[in-house]
């Protein structure tokens, strides 16, 4: 999704749109509920910045750290999943399929269910996950299920989750400091 990264416009936001998005961020991550303040406070300067694809970023104090495509599922961006690590469920990958993550590529049930691989949460279609890599502490990836993990474990086929936002892609290198 973010590939390349450039936002084409920002829009301010009202108070009461900043409330309505910080509710829907609330209700989508209740763990990170004691955090949205330090993430969102109240006087910030909060604008969404309008991406390619429909893509809507959520720039607080010209930060990003949310995301989402159309009226989809909100996503943290790495650097705030890095400082709220349980704020999702995780799924840990194997050591093979890394570089491939990295690339970008799109994460295959084997991958998930093979030896080194884990599915720490149990999680439904459509939901928004948090990928980890085999012996590596941080999460390399955000990405949303195309299946349930209970689907992924008996079918052992196909995509298992599609990646919206990864280490070393544009979201990430916009926000490298």
């Amino acid at each position: 999704m973010f590939r390349k990264y450039h936002v084409d416009g920002v829009q301010q936001l009202k108070s009461s749109v900043q409330r309505g998005i910080r509710a829907k961020i609330s209700d989508q991550y209740p763990a990170l509920d004691d955090a949205l303040d330090d993430l969102m406070p109240k006087k910030a300067t909060v604008v969404i910045g309008k991406c390619e694809h429909k893509t809507n970023v959520v720039l607080v104090d010209d930060e990003p750290l949310f995301f989402n495509q159309r009226d989809g599922p909100y996503f943290p961006t790495l650097r705030v999943l890095h400082k709220y690590p349980d704020m999702m469920p995780k799924l840990r990958v194997d050591k093979g399929a890394i570089k491939f993550v990295i690339s970008g590529a799109n994460i295959m049930c084997p991958g998930l269910t093979s030896s080194g691989a884990t599915m720490h949460d149990e999680c439904e279609e459509d939901e928004p996950v948090a990928i980890y890599a085999e012996g590596k502490e941080h999460a390399l990836a955000v990405g949303i299920t195309k299946m349930s993990t209970e689907a992924m474990r008996t079918v052992n086929k196909g995509i298992g989750v599609d990646l919206v936002h990864y280490l070393k892609d544009g979201l990430w290198e916009a926000t490298a400091k």
